[in-house]
């Protein structure tokens, strides 16, 4: 069992190296927020289904409560909903608002690709 961890923990410290940083989305959200509603109503039941949400994965989380523990943002969250990319805890890019379901999409899509997250092949 020793020998398990011990590997286990080797390979975690490869990660980096190998590639394979932890990447999130973070949807800042507050009571009330009604394009938090829609975005729900729109899009959160799909979203991990899909190749973007494979690639990066939602993390939601009150605006009013501060940001996650371990997370860097390059800027104060202004606007709900915000949806913030983050690898390894930092913030590597942001979409402040919800333009609507159709344009959510090819704005995510946009995201990860400047951030050379290859997620067409996610799934």
């Amino acid at each position: 069992m020793r020998l398990m961890t011990i590997l286990a923990a080797g390979f975690l410290s490869l990660a980096p190296a190998l590639g394979l940083a932890e990447t999130r989305l973070l949807m800042a959200e507050q009571p009330g927020c009604a394009w938090c509603e829609r975005w729900d109503r729109e899009v959160s039941a799909i979203y991990p289904k899909t190749p973007e949400g494979e690639a990066a994965p939602l993390e939601r989380f009150d605006k009013t409560e501060g940001t996650p523990d371990g997370v860097t943002l390059a800027r104060k969250i202004a606007f709900t909903p915000t949806f913030v990319l983050v690898r390894d805890g930092v913030e590597i890019d942001r979409m402040e608002g919800y333009p609507g379901e159709d344009f959510f999409w090819g704005l995510l899509g946009m995201m990860l690709d400047r951030a050379q997250i290859d997620y067409k092949k996610a799934g």
